[in-house]
Formats: structure tokens, C-alpha cells, sequence
């Protein structure tokens, strides 16, 4: 791998570029076998390394099962070839953002079935200084991409709180859940009952009333996380 790498580098820094494009829509219509290997190796694999290498770093997806980054690497390139054949560019999507988006998913689910792996089998001091991901308490240093969606969310939801929650009571309501993420790196709650509870401290309303709230800043999580992890960026 490390030889084809070096050798098909592009000068350029743009390392998935129209030409890669082309290359894919051509290595599909290809039917030689020995023709499509030549595409592969020459302009294609360093695309889909790079592209790998750029998405696990930009949002430090670090729960592997393999030592080494390029090992994770070689199975998500592995997967990308499995899946190469479903490309269609008269679908309108450039092949950057529908191979892009299948290396999210992919380090998605397995971040998560790797992550709860380790919180099953380690003591909790241990993932605090976890050897490839730092959880770091200043709200303000390297953040993981979710805590700082989590910022942008709750910022997002306090400056509109009344657009979103018209009623004074429910925006009262969605304040007290609010709190609970800006207080997240001290709160020691983990039940779901007790955190109702603790809610319902701050504002007096009944249980029903904090679940339809909850599930309305659910929904608006939800849709703009998923955005958020497929561009980078929010679109608040």
C-alpha cells in the first residue's frame, strides 16, 4: 500500500479532484479486470487514502480495534471498493461527498460499538486518559466533534429559545434541559428517572410536559447533527 501511495502522490494538494471522478465513473464501466486494477492503483487509491486519513483526524474517530490508523484505513478502503459499483454521478452527487459520507457512517458505527467496548471493560479514571483520545475538561481545548456540536447546539437553542418554545412555561421547560448539557462535564447523573427529577427542581411542571419538550430539542438535535457530521460545519 505505502509503495503504490508514494508513487501515484499528486502534485497538487487537492487530492480528490475532477480527474478522480472521472476515474471512478471509468473503473465502473470497465469490464477487464486487469484495466480497472490499473485505474485503481493509478488514480483512484491515493484519493480514497487521503480522503480516509482527512475524515478519522478531522473528527478524531480513535476507537479502533487496529494499532495503527492505516489499518483502519485499509479495511474502510476495503469497504469503500465493496461499494464502488453503487456510484452513480447521473444521481447528481459528486463521488467526494457520497464516498465521503459512506466513510462517516462507516466510523460511526464502529467508533460507537468500539467506544462501548471500552467503557464495558475499562474503569471509569482510565477513559478520562484514554492513550488516543483526550478527554479534556476545559470547554475550550480540543474538543471531541460532539461536545462541540453540543456548544453550538445549546448556543443555537438559548438565542431562539422563544421561536422555538413561544409558551414562557415551555421555554422555561427547555432552559432546565439546556442547563443539563452546559453542566454536563460536572453532572454526576446518570438515571434517567433522576433526571427528571432534577428537572422538575428547577421547574415545576410534570413529567409529560419535560418529554414533549425534550423530544422537540431532540428532533432539532438530531437534524442538525447529522448535517453537522456530514459537512463539518452547522447550519444554523
Amino acid at each position: 500500500m505505502d509503495s503504490i501511495i508514494r508513487k501515484r502522490r499528486p502534485k497538487s494538494k487537492n487530492y480528490f479532484t475532477q480527474e478522480t471522478e472521472n476515474a471512478i465513473v471509468r473503473y465502473n464501466n470497465e469490464d477487464d479486470p486487469a484495466v480497472r486494477s490499473k485505474i485503481y492503483e493509478q488514480d483512484i487509491h491515493y484519493a480514497f487514502f487521503k480522503l480516509t486519513e482527512n475524515i478519522i483526524h478531522t473528527f478524531k474517530f480513535y476507537y479502533t480495534e487496529v494499532d495503527e490508523i492505516e489499518h483502519l484505513q485499509h479495511e474502510i478502503i476495503t469497504f469503500l471498493l465493496s461499494k464502488i459499483h453503487l456510484f452513480n454521478p447521473e444521481n447528481g452527487a459528486k463521488a467526494y461527498s457520497y464516498f465521503g459520507t459512506i466513510v462517516k457512517r462507516y466510523l460511526i458505527l464502529s467508533n460507537q460499538k468500539n467506544y462501548k467496548k471500552r467503557i464495558d471493560k475499562s474503569p471509569y479514571e482510565s477513559l478520562l486518559e484514554d492513550e488516543n483520545h483526550s478527554y479534556n475538561l476545559n470547554p475550550d481545548k480540543d474538543k471531541d466533534p460532539l461536545s462541540e456540536y453540543i456548544d453550538l447546539f445549546v448556543d443555537h437553542v438559548t438565542e431562539n429559545i422563544f421561536t422555538l418554545f413561544p409558551k414562557e412555561q415551555d421555554a422555561r421547560v427547555a432552559d432546565a434541559i439546556l442547563e443539563l448539557f452546559r453542566k454536563r462535564e460536572n453532572l454526576e447523573i446518570f438515571n434517567k428517572k433522576a433526571l427528571y427529577i432534577y428537572i422538575r427542581e428547577m421547574v415545576d411542571v410534570k413529567t409529560p410536559k419535560i418529554t414533549k419538550i425534550a423530544d422537540r430539542l431532540y428532533s432539532v438535535f438530531k437534524e442538525n447533527y447529522i448535517f453537522y457530521l456530514e459537512h463539518g460545519y452547522t447550519n444554523f
